[in-house]
């Protein structure tokens, strides 16, 4: 396929060094920031449009009355999105440079969409949180820098968008990026990048910003960010989801433990076991896509085979035994409150964590994230759609849960309404929201 841009793509650094691996990433941003703008440019500045999507869309834009291409036509392609003109689900847009590629969610920018960006957000690997330089910081901005901390996304970029409209005032950028770093040091996010940019013109993302601004551009500063720390260097953490007895001619005797490898590395004689009933035993087989293996490594399905015939079920996760997963009948930590009816104190719910969904109550609240004066305050009883609270809950069958901070993939949970089946809420075990971090 023929890959076409109006005009020639700016080229990043050349002397710009690029890190290894694929960058999962997040862009979040208040309504009217520019934030389906910048994801235009960066698709349209990596050649990541076809010549035919193109041609449509410059169609579009001038029927529209434009003058040019209109970048933010890229990511709204809802029918509903484009009529409104805003961003209403979370989109997955891929692109690549010649030194990486890049998976990127494009989250809404309403309040009443955050549920999107916590989305988005839970598997990032870097955030890029746009500002429009002539508003400042807003409530939005500090909502999804909450966000961002909450779910310890290991990079954040704040992009100070619009600096084309204040003719790139450094004085007005400098003030917006002291009040941006406040926002950030009061979430817990240490360290993080402020940068100027227009997306509009595409100063400052992938073509030269003025002198004055020091440091790469967005698009490469994007491509020198390290990777997370692979998922096979943590300790295993192995999901059960099926117990496999086929129970046929060739495979009578045949009994295996079928799931994910979340974390960390399963080879064949290793010890494991298995959580909440703590039941030991050895791997005596793995079996694949393709048969019999040796090992397996975090993101491989595979079915496991165990010396002992554990009564084991769906829900069980299979660890080192030297490095157990915990196992508790309470979970407390912070919950991101997703749905439209408040919580209640004592409201029964479901919580599905890895594999294993249990009956549950909902404790008192017992501290709400203030989001504009950004810190912990009692709370009044009641979580409402976007609040970001520290809840108890009293579960009916013990979980094998880990804290989020030690394991980003099984310390995380949802809340379930149990009539209707709707995820009520997202939620991390512990409570680090404010607590200082830096990038892993």
């Amino acid at each position: 396929m023929t890959v076409l841009t109006e005009r020639p793509a700016p080229v990043p650094e050349d002397d710009a060094p690029a890190a290894s691996g694929q960058l999962r990433l997040v862009v979040a941003g208040s309504v009217d920031d520019g934030k389906s703008t910048l994801v235009g440019r960066l698709l349209h500045d990596t050649k990541s449009i076809l010549a035919d999507q193109y041609d449509q869309l410059e169609h579009v834009s001038r029927s529209r009355g434009a003058d040019g291409f209109d970048l933010a036509l890229l990511t709204d392609g809802l029918r509903a999105e484009r009529e409104q003109g805003i961003t209403i689900d979370v989109a997955y847009r891929y692109f690549a440079t010649p030194r990486r590629s890049f998976v990127l969610a494009d989250t809404p920018g309403h309040v009443q969409y955050t549920r999107n960006t916590v989305t988005g957000a839970s598997t990032a690997d870097a955030a890029v949180i746009l500002v429009d330089v002539r508003n400042g910081v807003s409530v939005q901005t500090r909502r999804h820098a909450a966000v961002m901390a909450l779910l310890r996304v290991p990079h954040v970029v704040f992009a100070v968008n619009k600096m084309d409209a204040v003719d790139w005032d450094q004085q007005r950028f400098a003030e917006v990026e002291a009040d941006v770093r406040r926002v950030a040091q009061r979430v817990g996010i240490e360290h993080t990048a402020v940068l100027p940019v227009s997306a509009l013109t595409g100063e400052g993302v992938a073509a030269p910003a003025p002198e004055w601004v020091e440091g790469p551009g967005l698009l490469s500063l994007l491509e020198q960010l390290p990777a997370r720390r692979s998922l096979t260097d943590e300790a295993l953490r192995f999901a059960v989801q099926l117990v496999v007895r086929p129970r046929t001619e060739s495979h009578p005797d045949y009994r295996g433990l079928a799931g994910r490898v979340g974390s960390g590395t399963v080879r064949v004689g290793d010890e494991v076991i298995a959580q909440p009933s703590g039941q030991r035993s050895t791997v005596v087989g793995i079996d694949g896509p393709r048969g019999e293996q040796p090992e397996a490594t975090a993101g491989q399905s595979v079915t496991l085979r165990l010396a002992d015939e554990l009564d084991v079920a769906r829900g069980e996760v299979l660890s080192g035994v030297d490095d157990p997963t915990p196992v508790s009948r309470s979970l407390q930590g912070v919950l991101c409150w997703l749905s439209e009816d408040a919580a209640q104190a004592r409201q029964r719910v479901l919580v599905k964590a890895g594999t294993r969904v249990t009956r549950g109550m909902l404790g008192d609240l017992e501290q709400l994230w203030h989001v504009d004066d950004q810190q912990w305050q009692d709370g009044d009883g009641h979580l409402e759609l976007n609040d970001i609270g520290r809840v108890t809950l009293q579960l009916a069958e013990p979980v094998a849960v880990d804290g989020y901070l030690e394991h980003r993939r099984t310390g995380a949970f949802l809340v379930i309404d149990p009539d209707t089946g709707v995820t009520l809420a997202a939620g991390m075990a512990g409570g680090h929201l404010g607590e200082a971090h830096t990038a892993s």
